[in-house]
């Protein structure tokens, strides 16, 4: 199956599965987001079949596209939820995300999202410095809660490649 695979022409005219897009566009009118259930679907399938052999678990960043409706479709087929914000946290939830599937990354998390990721029983924070390890400590330690975090480490290496990809520091 090509990448494209459920957007196609037919007759000179572009469908996306079997619905004409520009049916879509006098409908809704333009511009328009159209995205292809079945193209979602056939993705994870093949990325949670790459894994099937392990116990593992997907989770979509919701920065990627926080359409509730892509995230629903996500969360139903079992993914989980990276999210970087509260805000992000809320709507992962919203639409029905499993807080036990969320992991919650970025810099910079408050003690309140901290504090609403614990209440909600998140699966782990992606620790990305030691004061935020700190903070985290402090506000499990508040709601007597034990948090599961992963540490991001910066190995410190030139990959010899573009210097913005580089985790080397700079020595200057």
């Amino acid at each position: 199956m090509t990448q494209f695979a459920h957007f196609d022409y037919k007759d000179g005219k572009l469908f996306c599965e079997n619905t004409d897009v520009e049916l879509i566009a006098k409908k809704q009118g333009t511009p328009l987001y159209i995205y292809s259930y079945q193209a979602l679907v056939d993705q994870y399938q093949a990325m949670t079949g790459a894994f099937e052999k392990h116990d593992h678990l997907i989770c979509f960043s919701v920065k990627a596209n926080s359409n509730k409706s892509i995230l629903k479709t996500f969360f139903n087929l079992g993914a989980g939820a990276d999210v970087v914000s509260g805000g992000e946290l809320r709507r992962a939830l919203d639409a029905g995300c499993d807080p036990k599937k969320i992991v919650f990354s970025g810099v910079g998390k408050t003690s309140e999202e901290i504090h609403l990721a614990l209440s909600e029983g998140i699966y782990q924070f992606n620790v990305e410095s030691e004061q935020e390890l700190e903070n985290i400590q402090r506000v499990a330690s508040f709601l007597d809660f034990k948090a599961a975090i992963a540490l991001r480490v910066n190995p410190d290496v030139d990959a010899k490649t573009h210097p913005y990809i580089s985790t080397e520091d700079s020595k200057e």
